[in-house]
């Protein structure tokens, strides 16, 4: 064991934290790894028992199940057609409106992310579905790069979201509240992403062409506005089969989970899209992203454990308090500042493992209500996904889009999105009862 002052060790383990990011080390890899190197420098092998402790804590948390099962529902819903009906039926609804078919995405993407909560789904699938069709009637590359991206993130925020999830675990707030809490703001930032593109496609036409009269002619409005009816009823009672569970109190979230799960099988026969090869595969692939979530979970568990053990906390605490002058809003505006940072290079889960122990305590100090202040902080983490670079969506995207489409177009997209991902959090800081309107209705 070494004798080093908390401000040092603290100083390096973020500094070696974003070294080995910038190195491309999985995330994971790089908390457990710091977490045992500076582990054995503050305590030596009897930090080891420490890990056993947390990691077995993780393992032994019946809520996380919920996460596995909703990122299979996720998985069954991808490949069920849901989204593909869904996107057909508003791209001829909207399509005749200048920027129509991007609002088509950002409002399949809303109903899509209140299906799923994991936003892979949800960008992967409009990349496929959307992308070459946008393309195809001349949107502008960057803007549609951009509705796709941000259109997807939506699912981390809008329930069933599996950070809301994590969050609620972490922090004992009442999982039911945080998810009816995520509604709002997830309706603000789709409400600001369709406003941005009227207005941009209104007063630049060529960024986003409505549907040439041809092709509105071959589909008449009351069959347009059939098509979108029929095709939003499986999603609708997805939604209400497992948002109204967990509302009515009837079950928890990890059992609502399971309802979503199986009526989500139920839509993938529904939509003749059901075969052993294809469940399958969705088992694998939910494994390998839930195994993937987990590793996270223990590393970013274990790093927080050292993190918090050498004093790196209160080093933490002092130095914002200090830096806010005692303001409590000027040191709100620095924690989320400060979240908005790691969101560009650090997965949203080692974000919430680091800053939660440091940041709730001393938004409990400053009065701050504890749910409003979480629900901040996820709106404020849908940034993690779009910032470079290491914003998940951007390359969800560029894995699935076309050739013609190149880094900088997905790049550049991104940037007024982003902007008004710090507008909505500002709304939501404005407007506290905005947020909190929903989950003050249950008692």
């Amino acid at each position: 064991m070494l004798e080093i002052s908390p401000a040092l060790m603290t100083f390096l383990m973020f500094a070696v934290l974003v070294i080995g990011l910038f190195m491309g080390h999985p995330l994971a890899f790089i908390l457990g790894g710091l977490a045992v190197i500076f582990g054995l420098i503050g305590w030596g092998p009897a930090v080891f028992f420490m890990f056993v402790n947390r990691i077995v804590g993780i393992m032994d948390n019946f809520l996380l199940v919920a996460i596995t099962l909703f990122i299979f529902m996720a998985n069954l819903l991808q490949n069920s057609g849901v989204a593909d009906g869904l996107f057909e039926s508003l791209r001829y609804v909207l399509g005749p409106i200048r920027g129509g078919v991007a609002m088509a995405v950002i409002a399949v993407c809303t109903v899509f992310a209140a299906c799923t909560g994991v936003i892979g789904a949800s960008v992967a699938t409009m990349g496929l579905l959307a992308l070459p069709m946008m393309i195809k009637y001349g949107y502008d590359k960057s803007l549609s790069c951009g509705t796709i991206c941000a259109g997807g993130t939506l699912g981390i925020l809008i329930p069933p979201s599996i950070m809301l999830i994590v969050m609620g675990d972490q922090t004992g707030l009442s999982i039911g509240k945080l998810l009816l809490g995520g509604f709002i703001p997830g309706f603000i930032l789709s409400a600001l992403y369709i406003g941005y593109i009227a207005i941009v496609c209104g007063r630049r036409p060529e960024l986003g062409p409505p549907l040439s009269p041809e092709e509105r002619a071959a589909v008449p409005v009351r069959k347009r506005i059939a098509m979108a009816s029929i095709n939003l009823v499986p999603p609708a009672l997805l939604i209400i089969g497992v948002l109204g569970a967990i509302f009515s109190g009837v079950t928890t979230a990890t059992e609502a989970s399971g309802v979503g799960a199986f009526l989500a099988l139920l839509m993938t026969i529904a939509y003749r899209r059901f075969g052993w090869k294809m469940l399958i595969g969705t088992v694998i692939t939910t494994g390998r992203t839930v195994s993937m979530v987990m590793l996270i979970l223990v590393g970013a568990s274990c790093f927080t454990g050292v993190f918090l053990g050498i004093g790196g906390g209160q080093v933490l605490t002092d130095f914002i308090i200090t830096l806010g002058m005692g303001n409590k809003w000027l040191i709100l505006g620095i924690m989320m500042a400060i979240v908005f940072i790691l969101g560009a290079l650090i997965d949203w889960i080692g974000i919430i493992f680091i800053t939660f122990p440091v940041f709730l305590p001393i938004a409990e100090k400053l009065g701050f209500d504890q749910l409003w202040f979480v629900l901040l902080l996820a709106v404020n983490l849908q940034n993690s996904f779009l910032t470079p670079p290491f914003g998940y969506a951007l390359f969800y995207l560029k894995g699935v889009a076309p050739p013609e489409v190149t880094t900088e177009h997905i790049y550049r997209g991104i940037v007024p999105f982003v902007i008004l991902q710090v507008v909505g959090l500002f709304i939501c800081i404005l407007f506290p009862s905005w947020l909190l309107y929903l989950p003050n209705l249950i008692k």
